[in-house]
């Protein structure tokens, strides 16, 4: 898995003076090959769930943008921005050190322009947190 101290193919984004985000960055530049990938929700590769668990559901749609960048010959390391779209915030903010270990796990840096937003439904019935991504592999 790619971890922070692993040079990255953009450059982070931080004003001076700005106090250091946590857990996401400010802007990301890059140059290369842009890839979108759709938002991806906790389902395995048959569309099934296999957990109404909000943590385990975060694993699984990491893993799915993974399965999505692969296809592209792209990898965590070229992701530059992320999107989070969460049915209930309390419970994201609740399981906070959960989720960054999951992140870590399966994408391995913090060097994203990142959002998270609270929404009111997904449009699958079951899915607690959508994540969309662009990536950009160096040309």
């Amino acid at each position: 898995m790619q971890r922070d101290d692993v040079p990255r193919p953009h450059r982070v984004l931080q004003p001076a003076g700005w106090a250091p985000p946590r857990g996401y960055a400010n802007g990301v530049a890059a140059r290369g090959t842009q890839v979108f990938v759709a938002g991806q929700i906790g389902w395995n590769a048959q569309c099934a769930f296999d957990s109404d668990d909000l943590v385990a559901q975060t694993r699984q749609a990491l893993r799915n943008v993974r399965a999505v960048l692969d296809e592209a010959g792209a990898a965590p390391q070229h992701i530059v921005r992320m999107t989070w779209y969460l049915l209930d915030r309390a419970e994201y903010l609740a399981r906070g050190r959960e989720l960054g270990a999951v992140f870590r796990e399966e994408i391995g840096h913090y060097g994203i322009a990142m959002s998270a937003v609270q929404v009111a439904a997904l449009i699958e019935s079951r899915a607690k947190v959508e994540i969309e991504v662009t990536a950009v592999i160096p040309e």
